[in-house]
């Protein structure tokens, strides 16, 4: 009897995938099957749409030690034979449907993705976009999302040491949740995800199996949100008291030397989680889930294999030492069963008791089919590529109120109200806390500090989906080199919205070859990530989003820099320019264009030449310990970095700025490639040489001193105001 397309709906597959499924089977699935082939057909895990787009990511490093998609998450090589294991992953439609939880168990997917590869999580970054904080609605998901990921985090002990977060109409509704973990491992103690040779077993540890999250990667994950229905079933329920405990347990059992291979349980369950293992060694599975420990009774064969209960882990252990590494999981009080054995028929057989409820060919469950579209141009795009910045008049406005404003809008404000409620000092490793441009964490037994951040700008990738991709990845790695670290990798998560429109297909395309631009020419892969779709209601799509979380190396972690500007007299140089430019150009897609203009408008540029040798330099002055501050110049320009320098020093700036006509594009422009850097007065000439040297043109705005933010003609203002409007802005939109 053909299936409905109710049916099919519910776990998002066409018609014509059906029938793919059909013919290469030979015969009808009966439910459970359809129900695995929905989710393992997904775009949450098949990567339908994306997965043609990201072979053209570039993926090759001399650190790197595990094949991007090969594993988990990807793995840098950083010395004395240490690894980091990285990753960043979507939990959007969760979150919409349950902030809290759905932001929470982001969190506990992210992490047991590092910790299933035998590293310890050490740090969590979060990358969020929410609707404008005017709206109860989005007030509520802001609030739901930042307690989930804080109770989440500050459970399991993992510091949350940055991140990101951005207001617009775009995302009312469909909220971005991305959720970043970086784990240290030892190298030679890696664990992979491959589960081979024939009769080894397969024990399912932590906790029981429910009926929550059933149809998260195909129903939720996979499709937008066109009507009016009950999602909340499919949102997983966290437990991370569950969590740490199954954290220490696994990396303890890993200790034996007899876990063979181990996954997480994350979208799509037991499914995937069998699926993908025995899939990366050619192998297959005899699975008995009636003797999965269940939290309720009467859960069909369906409702066990796709439930995405939280806090569970698959290993794979040989007969001989199943007694020993059960031993471990019984010292943590942790339920650990034997659910099945590794074969070699390419099979996964479902066995509920004596009854065989499934059998599909591991090759076809993990081999999609793969869609490339003609892409459009979105409509939108000629009336703002048409825009004319040039005719654009002056603001009437002050120029110190337009400052004030700019300093207290939620996307440039402040975020302490956020981070505070994280836990970022945890492990005892965190040097460099949330609030810089880059988080930075010592490698304890080295001298060594890793960077981290996460960056993304939907404006400018609104406007020019390539640009803006570009700008993202360039900006990831400028924030590490403000801070003096050298970048080693990237790890991206593109959320966009349907990808079978046209218009959309053509934001993703656009925006993968731009990120591959930038890599190329900052020399930085892309090692993991993850692609969320389908972000967008009745029709109406989300900014395309790639945010992109970053890793740099410090050799010496003591001679990292800050923003803050440190003493009387130094002298504030802009690198990246040899003068203030007055271009209007420049406010393409900026803060200043939506805030006072109310216009999202304009095509944002960068030249990737120019900003290889801005890092440069600026890398090379910190580690020759020149610079005594470094803070990018992006979002609101160069007068909100120069007073965000002032604000976190605590100490003034008299500018000497040579301005011409456009005052507003000066100020507020945010033309790419610059790095606001300060400097004592005798190592000034040594800057200039070093800018010489490397191509980098460079200009000095004014020096460091009193109380006052004064740019003579234009502003003059206490830095306690700005430090004010700065600080009360997140707060003030909040209430």
């Amino acid at each position: 009897m053909p299936v409905s397309k109710e049916t099919l709906d519910e776990i998002a597959l066409s018609r014509a995938e059906y029938e793919a499924i059909v013919e290469r089977l030979g015969r009808e699935p009966n439910s459970l099957e359809l129900g695995m082939f929905g989710s393992m057909w997904s775009e949450h895990c098949g990567y339908k749409h994306s997965k043609l787009l990201l072979k053209r990511l570039p993926s090759k490093s001399p650190r790197m030690l595990v094949t991007p998609g090969a594993e988990n998450a990807g793995v840098v090589d950083i010395g004395d034979g240490l690894a980091i294991v990285m990753k960043i992953e979507s939990h959007n439609h969760p979150s919409a449907v349950e902030p809290f939880q759905g932001a929470a168990t982001g969190v506990g997917g992210i992490v047991r993705d590092i910790f299933a590869m035998g590293a310890r999580p050490i740090a969590l970054l979060n990358s969020l976009r929410f609707g404008p904080l005017d709206e109860a609605q989005n007030r509520n998901l802001f609030g739901g999302v930042v307690r989930g990921i804080s109770w989440y985090g500050n459970c399991i002990g993992v510091p949350d040491v940055g991140g990101e977060v951005s207001f617009s109409s775009s995302y009312s509704n469909n909220p971005l949740i991305n959720a970043m973990c970086v784990g240290l491992v030892e190298k030679d103690r890696m664990v992979r995800a491959s589960a081979s040779g024939k009769g080894n077993l397969l024990i399912l540890v932590g906790a029981d199996t429910g009926r929550d999250g059933i149809h998260g990667a195909s129903g939720l994950a996979s499709r937008t949100f066109e009507e009016e229905r009950e999602m909340r079933p499919t949102v997983q329920v966290g437990n991370p008291f569950m969590e740490k405990v199954l954290i220490e347990a696994c990396l303890e059992a890993l200790d034996t030397g007899h876990i063979l291979a181990m996954q997480d349980l994350g979208a799509a369950g037991l499914t995937s989680t069998i699926v993908e293992s025995v899939a990366r060694s050619g192998s297959g599975a005899i699975i008995n889930i009636g003797r999965a420990p269940r939290r309720e009774e009467g859960m069909t064969p369906y409702e066990v294999m796709l439930s995405e209960s939280q806090e569970r882990m698959l290993v794979v252990v040989s007969g001989e030492n199943e007694e020993a590494v059960r031993q471990v999981f019984d010292k943590w009080d942790l339920e650990s069963t034997v659910i099945g054995e590794v074969t070699e028929d390419g099979l996964v057989s479902i066995y509920d008791g004596d009854s065989l409820v499934a059998s599909l060919p591991v090759d076809v469950l993990t081999d999609p089919p793969l869609y490339s579209l003609q892409g459009v141009m979105p409509a939108y795009m000629e009336e703002t590529r048409s825009f004319d910045l040039q005719a654009l008049p002056l603001p009437t406005e002050k120029p110190e109120s337009i400052l004030l404003r700019l300093l207290s809008f939620p996307d440039i404000a402040d975020k302490e109200w956020i981070f505070r409620q994280y836990d970022h000092q945890v492990q005892t490793n965190t040097l460099q806390a949330p609030g810089g441009d880059a988080a930075v964490l010592r490698i304890k037994g080295t001298g060594k500090g890793i960077a981290l951040t996460t960056d993304g700008n939907g404006r400018y990738c609104y406007l020019d989906p390539f640009v803006g991709a570009a700008i993202a990845v360039a900006e990831a790695c400028r924030n590490l080199a403000c801070v003096g670290a050298e970048p080693l990798a990237l790890t991206d998560c593109l959320n966009f919205g349907n990808p079978e429109r046209p218009d959309v297909y053509y934001q993703l395309e656009q925006c993968v070859d731009g990120i591959a631009s930038a890599c190329e020419a900052l020399g930085v892969p892309v090692i993991s990530g993850n692609v969320s779709l389908y972000n967008e209601t009745r029709g109406v799509a989300i900014w395309p989003t790639p945010v992109l979380g970053a890793l740099g190396l410090l050799e010496d972690a003591e001679k990292r820099c800050t923003t803050a500007f440190k003493d009387e007299g130094d002298v504030v140089v802009l690198l990246g320019a040899a003068e203030v430019s007055d271009d209007a150009q420049s406010l393409a897609g900026s803060v200043f264009l939506e805030v006072v203009h109310e216009k999202v408008a304009g095509v944002p540029s960068i030249d990737l030449e120019l900003e290889v040798k801005v890092q440069c330099l600026c890398r090379r002055a910190i580690e020759d310990g020149l610079l005594r501050s470094a803070h990018d110049c992006a979002d609101g320009g160069l007068a909100v970095s120069l007073a965000e320098s002032c604000v976190a020093g605590g100490i003034g700036f008299v500018g000497s700025l040579p301005l011409g006509g456009r005052w507003d594009a000066a100020l507020f422009g945010e033309a790419q490639s610059r790095i606001v850097v300060s400097v004592a007065p005798d190592g000034l000439p040594v800057l200039e040489k070093l800018a010489l040297e490397q191509g980098v043109p460079l200009v000095q705005l004014g020096s460091v001193g009193g109380a006052i933010f004064s740019i003579p003609q234009l502003m003059s203002l206490p830095v306690d105001e700005l430090g004010a409007a700065w600080k009360g802005g997140l707060k003030k939109a909040l209430d």
